[in-house]
């Protein structure tokens, strides 16, 4: 059962990687009716996405056999500035991106106490047709377990191949590869729909974060359903001989989590929106997948998640 709920962790989160739907916007203008959605075009002198986020996670607990991990806390913290000029090809995705995990236990606990990561963003968003549009998105960088380590043994490309395959404003199928040359199964598909099927409400269930969403007026969004995180690091070369276990050096670790909760978007302007969420962490695994060391959550912890988001 463990093996099997890991399987559709990994299938629709790393597949899926941090978001691979090609973002899509209903035309007004009379020039466009002849196609009812299509990539968005920023009317910035240089346009932008900047995304900051913090997450804190309360006491939680995982094991391994008579193993444990008791009553540590979660921070984590994302930021990415990416640049998206307009192309004769498409939009261009140029940037930086960071995220730190950070735990409430010892420095010498049998899993990183820290998990890092820094890296560019190259990628392209396109269009094949009016109803398809696909995403390439590679990530290469650094993917550790400490701010500044920047060691060739920490270099790490994960890539992502996405589409959205657009039957109408209403209606889209959303699909894609992932690949991560550290996780246990480099290559796995991910997939989902975006459907409004009210006026107020749609299914958007899209990894990594498949929700359901009620939009009682333009600046207000609800929304409730999961939030799927798996990414893959590699400890520092002497982990595992510091902790009786020579086997964990320098090995490759793979941190799955599970979110599920509700929360809010507000739009402050036209370009700007913050978000609200708060819920349950059913699941989380430090999976040392090639040396067969896993340790699993025993028990839920609840969070709480702010966000900036601003496209321009």
């Amino acid at each position: 059962m463990r093996i099997a709920a890991t399987t559709v962790v990994l299938c629709l989160a790393l597949a899926a990687g941090r978001a691979f739907a090609v973002q899509v916007e209903t035309y007004s203008t009379s020039s466009k009716e002849s196609k009812d959605v299509a990539l968005v075009e920023s009317e910035a002198p240089f346009s932008f996405e900047f995304h900051a986020e913090q997450t804190y996670a309360g006491n939680g607990d995982v094991q391994r056999g008579s193993l444990s991990v008791r009553n540590f806390h979660e921070s984590d913290t994302r930021i990415h500035f990416i640049l998206t000029p307009t192309t004769k090809i498409g939009v261009l995705r140029l940037g930086v991106q960071t995220e730190r995990y950070s735990f409430g236990y010892s420095s010498t606990a049998p899993i990183p106490n820290d998990l890092h990561s820094t890296a560019l963003v190259i990628g392209l968003d396109t269009e094949f047709s009016d109803s398809f549009l696909i995403r390439f998105e590679a990530d290469p960088g650094f993917y550790g377990t400490d701010f500044d380590d920047f060691g060739q043994d920490t270099f790490n490309v994960p890539v992502i191949l996405g589409g959205t395959y657009i039957f109408s404003s209403n209606f889209q199928v959303v699909f894609g590869l992932g690949f991560d040359a550290l996780r246990k199964y480099p290559v796995l598909p991910g997939g989902g729909v975006r459907w409004k099927f009210a006026s107020q409400w749609t299914l958007n269930a899209v990894a990594p974060t498949p929700r359901l969403e009620y939009e009682p007026n333009s600046s207000m969004l609800f929304y409730a359903g999961a939030d799927i995180r798996a990414t893959s690091y590699r400890v520092e070369k002497n982990f595992g001989t510091l902790r009786g276990n020579p086997a964990l050096n320098h090995a490759a670790i793979t941190f799955e989590e599970v979110r599920v909760g509700a929360g809010l978007d507000w739009k402050l302007t036209t370009a700007m929106k913050l978000s609200l969420e708060g819920g349950m962490i059913p699941f989380r695994n430090f999976d040392f997948h090639r040396t067969q060391v896993r340790y699993h959550q025993d028990g839920g912890a609840p969070y709480g998640m702010l966000a900036l988001h601003a496209a321009f």
